[in-house]
């Protein structure tokens, strides 16, 4: 969901995998929310490794049900 997608971006701006410019750009650059998260998982990806373990951590910690549902490790208990 939309919310979701905004937790997880303000978390990952939070842990500085973006600046609040990439934030808004992917907010506002698209209007469908599917579009939105497909952006955001592109832009993690290119960050690299450890930008990708801190999206899935945000991501079981906000919401787990989906997490699982994506099959998701969430084995990063060194991320904090």
């Amino acid at each position: 969901s939309e919310e979701i997608l905004i937790q997880l971006l303000d978390d990952l701006e939070t842990d500085g995998v973006f600046n609040l410019s990439e934030k808004r750009a992917i907010l506002e650059g698209n209007q469908i929310t599917a579009n939105k998260a497909r952006e955001t998982i592109d832009a993690v990806r290119m960050k690299g490794q450890r930008a990708s373990e801190m999206m899935i951590q945000h991501l079981h910690n906000i919401d787990p049900a989906l997490s699982n549902q994506l099959s998701l490790s969430s084995n990063f208990s060194d991320l904090g």
